[in-house]
């Protein structure tokens, strides 16, 4: 094996470990149920800490790796993953879970840019840079394929904390060979920092994600949600305007004028969007509406994680040969039809209907987002990778974490009000419409016949809440493609390293459309 791809091989390995912090603790949510007293709302939290500071940190450890190290970068965010992860394994209660998947998202954001700006000045050919994008991806569908399985195992082996541990191990692994295999590469213009456009990415980011989280809580329309996404819309439009005025800006943002940067970008936004949102429902569905336990529901949602992983590499290879345009569009098409399937799921489901909505919803996954990867990564040069990795890295999060809010608080609202026909006292109801969990420990208390009624009406709840949520990612992934279609081109066209930004005269219509 050359030089090249080993180093790739332990690249995969740290975006493993970063994808699998995420997909693990999601296969284990049901159990911190009980075992920390996580409500759903602590749910969302202990999912989307990870996501809050993973959001508001990548745009400036994308850039401050270019200027100081990749190499450097890399080591320190899988160290910081190991101790956040090994502090977490020993909580007791959500708020300090919540807390140390909060540092372990600081890491996240510092791994993950750093991993593709590497691939990107490894491999300078398109079709191996291709390739080598394909096989990244493809580490996506491991994790989500051997997250949960493994994650499932160990939670019925141990104790709930030896996932978090499970995941420490191999950071530890990947910054062992780091430190022996990855090579050091670094922007050789070396810009002076940009401290003005670190500090307001960090804070425009961090706040809309944090307003985002907390809108299914405070309501969409309340007022404090509408102050915050507008002082989320000041922060932005303050950060564009530094940037467009320093001489040497952290984010170029005229990339966002290049159709093909910012509607590849838009796909990605949207497939992890529908991604997030479904893995959050499906993991508490296959345990609570269809009693598995943990590692059968790991071993249940392998086709989806084995399909992402065969098609992230046969995305990246048609869209060289055929063009990004027709396999992104086609990958959302097909995640708008599974997500539409899976909406009609229900209590006695046949698990081979679940295979056929798992496969079509993992092959979209690796037909977007993996082609749409390479056309970012293809518009920035080498030099540059950090920042453009760390673009694409912030729209997954992005989307992602509206996904989980979104679709979580859609599901939420129904089964809430599900709950609220059910006649119990005051307080007992207040305990089951937190979650599915809470609704079957409140039924343990009942007499048969309420027992029955109250178990019925949580899965019944749940389900019209899954198929709503479903319902809200196969419009959104149906749009995504309209988009696509309607502005990505098919190929690159010639990109200079003296500037960014591809000669693309309409391209300034679209950014102000979007």
């Amino acid at each position: 094996m050359s030089s090249r791809w080993r180093i790739l091989a332990v690249l995969c390995l740290a975006v493993f470990v970063v994808n699998v912090s995420t997909t693990i603790v999601n296969i284990a949510l049901p159990t911190l149920t009980r075992e920390v007293g996580a409500d759903t709302r602590d749910l969302l939290w202990i999912v989307d800490s990870f996501n809050l500071t993973f959001a508001a940190f990548v745009l400036a450890a994308g850039s401050l790796s270019d200027r100081f190290g990749r190499r450097r970068f890399l080591v320190g965010g899988l160290g910081i993953v190991v101790v956040a992860c090994l502090a977490g394994s020993q909580a007791t209660s959500s708020g300090p879970l919540i807390a140390s998947r909060a540092v372990a998202g600081i890491g996240a954001a510092i791994v993950f840019p750093v991993t593709l700006s590497i691939i990107s000045n490894v491999f300078s050919d398109r079709k191996e840079r291709a390739q080598a994008i394909g096989l990244w991806g493809a580490s996506t569908g491991m994790a989500v394929a051997l997250g949960p399985v493994a994650g499932g195992w160990l939670l019925e082996q141990f104790w709930w904390g030896s996932i978090l541990v499970f995941t420490a191990v191999v950071a530890g692994l990947a910054l062992a060979l780091s430190l022996r295999i990855v090579p050091d590469s670094r922007d050789p213009s070396a810009p002076q920092l940009d401290i003005r456009g670190l500090v307001l990415s960090a804070a425009a980011l961090g706040l809309l994600v944090h307003t985002i989280i907390e809108a299914p809580e405070r309501g969409w329309a309340s007022a404090a949600t509408l102050a915050a996404f507008a002082a989320t819309a000041a922060l932005l439009a303050v950060f564009v305007r530094v940037e467009l005025r320093t001489p040497e800006p952290m984010l170029d943002v005229r990339l966002f004028t290049n159709l093909r940067f910012t509607a590849a970008s838009l796909a990605v936004t949207t497939s992890f969007f529908a991604l997030f949102g479904f893995i959050f429902l499906i993991t508490q569905y296959f345990q609570f509406v269809r009693g598995y336990g943990p590692l059968e529901t790991g071993l249940r949602i392998l086709p989806v994680a084995t399909f992402v992983a065969i098609t992230s590499v046969l995305g990246a290879l048609l869209a060289v040969r055929f063009g990004t345009k027709l396999v992104v569009a086609a990958g959302l098409l097909s995640l708008s039809a599974a997500y539409s399937w899976v909406s009609t799921a229900g209590t006695d489901t046949s698990y081979w209907a679940i295979v056929g909505q798992m496969v079509l919803l993992g092959s979209g996954m690796g037909l977007t987002s993996t082609p749409a990867t390479e056309a970012i990564m293809g518009v920035v040069p080498a030099a540059k990778a950090g920042i453009g990795s760390a673009v694409n890295d912030a729209t997954r999060e992005l989307g992602g974490t509206l996904g989980v809010a979104i679709i979580g608080s859609v599901s939420l609202s129904l089964y809430r009000d599900a709950i609220g026909t059910a006649g119990l006292p005051a307080e007992a109801t207040e305990t089951a419409r937190e979650s599915v969990g809470a609704a079957y420990g409140v039924a343990a208390t009942l007499p048969g016949d309420g027992a029955a009624e109250l178990t019925r009406l949580a899965q019944q709840g749940f389900l019209d809440g899954l198929s709503a949520g479903c319902l809200v990612a196969a419009g959104v992934t149906f749009v995504g493609a309209l988009l696509v279609l309607r502005y990505l081109p098919a190929h690159p066209l010639a990109v200079s390293e003296a500037s960014p930004v591809e000669e693309a005269p309409p391209a300034a219509g679209l950014a102000a459309t979007l």
